[in-house]
């Protein structure tokens, strides 16, 4: 923690202009060249495949003895989107919210339940630890699943090794159960990255006790703002996790649903746990303006001691700096009302007497009001 923590700025998206026809979709110039993994599985199989394009997707998946899982990542490609429209009928709205990654997260059902759009937020660390939040987007259909993704970080790996392990419900559940999985590893990364700002703001606090500085405050309001960011994707993703819960659509099992619940009350213990971490960083920073305040009135407390000690000293060098003589040199005529003292025998050494005294008697009367403590 020598150098501040750089900030975690608000990604630029390409928005389209006002006015312009819904359903265009426009895709960013620094989209990156779409990965297309195609896994293919049941009960009893597994199968991974790499694959070029989608142009034959219809063909891909007309085995009804198999679940789909088209896993995209990157979205410069727009045969991509096309092909969804004219083989699988997806809807140009839904096409327009996957290449604008600037999505809440949301659930929509589409043409009496033949498919289900939902969105998520992808939230991890970058370089030097910096939030990074990139869009998840799905479309599920009876026996497929596809998945987008704007860049190449991969938080599917759980996912991809329960598949070719086989264990458990993920081959059985279907493909609403594999999108509950999906869901289920973005929503439990939250926990991951609250627990290091967690670490963080402690680690804070002890450096507040033991050497505050200035990069405290720094610190503290970039995991505050990384906070604020969390907090804006868990609402709707709580919303939505509730959508899916209470949906009366065929293509949400009711296996699916069963564990559902459990991603929804962690999405309620994450925004507890997000409350409770901004408070900390708030009280974080009040104590630090606290220790800078405190520390400014004992600066201001030693400058007042000292000039409350040389007050009194500097009126008596003024007062005898003053030369008034009490005779005149040049005639020796006596001047009244003048110094009697200009000429007195050991006179500088009595006034530093004076002086010493005045000055110790005020030291001892700060150190028994307590002013040095």
């Amino acid at each position: 923690m020598g150098k501040n923590k750089p900030r975690n700025r608000h990604k630029h998206y390409k928005v389209p202009a006002p006015g312009t026809s819904p359903g265009l979709y426009a895709i960013d110039e620094e989209a990156l060249k779409p990965l297309i993994v195609l896994h293919t599985y049941n009960d009893r199989s597994y199968k991974k495949t790499e694959l070029e394009n989608i142009n034959n997707i219809d063909k891909l998946i007309e085995n009804k003895d198999f679940y789909y899982w088209f896993d995209i990542k990157g979205l410069a490609d727009p045969n991509i989107f096309e092909t969804l429209y004219a083989k699988l009928d997806i809807s140009r709205l839904v096409l327009e919210d996957i290449t604008s990654s600037y999505q809440r997260p949301k659930l929509d059902e589409y043409d009496n339940d033949k498919y289900i759009f939902s969105v998520s937020r992808h939230l991890y660390l970058g370089e030097d630890n910096v939030l990074c939040n990139d869009q998840i987007s799905f479309i599920l259909s009876e026996r497929t699943l596809i998945t987008f993704q704007e860049t190449y970080a991969d938080c599917f790996e759980p996912v991809r090794k329960r598949l070719e392990i086989g264990k458990g419900n993920i081959r059985i559940g279907g493909s609403s159960y594999l999108m509950y999985a999906i869901m289920d590893v973005i929503v439990d990364n939250y926990f991951t990255l609250l627990n290091f700002w967690g670490e963080e703001l402690d680690a804070i606090e002890d450096r507040l006790y033991d050497h505050p500085d200035k990069r405290i405050m720094y610190d503290t309001q970039a995991i505050k703002r990384s906070l604020i960011t969390i907090r804006k994707v868990t609402w709707p993703e709580r919303d939505k996790l509730n959508d899916i819960i209470r949906t009366d659509s065929p293509l949400i099992s009711d296996l699916t649903k069963t564990y559902m619940k459990d991603a929804y009350d962690h999405c309620i213990q994450i925004i507890d746990f997000i409350e409770s971490l901004k408070e900390i960083a708030s009280a974080n920073i009040d104590m630090n303006l606290s220790i800078i305040s405190n520390r400014m009135n004992e600066i201001m407390k030693v400058l007042t001691i000292i000039s409350s000690i040389f007050i009194p000293l500097t009126f008596i060098a003024g007062i005898y700096g003053m030369n008034f003589s009490r005779e005149d040199p040049a005639t020796g005529k006596i001047l009244k009302d003048n110094m009697p003292e200009l000429y007195a025998a050991h006179g500088y050494l009595y006034t530093w007497i004076v002086m010493a005294v005045i000055a110790v008697l005020q030291v001892i009367y700060f150190w028994r009001k307590g002013w040095f403590k």
